[in-house]
């Protein structure tokens, strides 16, 4: 079955970065968009970024954009997320998901079939 191991979460101060890890199994990594979203307490869980199945094309979050660099290693099977000058508005819990075969619904949850259990960011003042 397919499986999404997220990896690479921590506490910052505001200003450092991080590196998230996603590595997956289970399926033809590199037919598949790959996204992360993040939820923060209380809050619904709000996309962040999206690679698509090649590395060809990006998209971000308006309030990533500029910050955040989402990349894939197809040989390695990983996504990841290079998140520099971090806020405390970034603390969250990061999830990384596998979108369905030929989807373009890259902003919405409804665009992924499967998601991992999810790494904590928490970013202090």
């Amino acid at each position: 079955q397919v499986r999404l191991v997220e990896s690479g979460g921590g506490l910052v101060q505001a200003g450092d970065s991080l590196r998230l890890s996603c590595a997956a199994s289970g399926c033809t990594f590199s037919n598949y968009a790959m996204g992360w979203f993040r939820q923060a307490p209380g809050l619904e869980r709000e996309f962040v970024a999206t690679i698509t199945w090649n590395g060809g094309s990006t998209y971000y979050a308006d309030s990533v954009k500029g910050r955040f660099t989402i990349s894939r290693d197809n040989a390695k099977n990983t996504v990841y997320l290079q998140m520099n000058s971090l806020q405390p508005e970034d603390t969250a819990v990061y999830y990384c998901a596998r979108s369905y075969m030929y989807s373009s619904d890259y902003y919405s949850r409804d665009g992924y079939a499967y998601w991992g259990q999810g790494t904590q960011v928490t970013v202090s003042s």
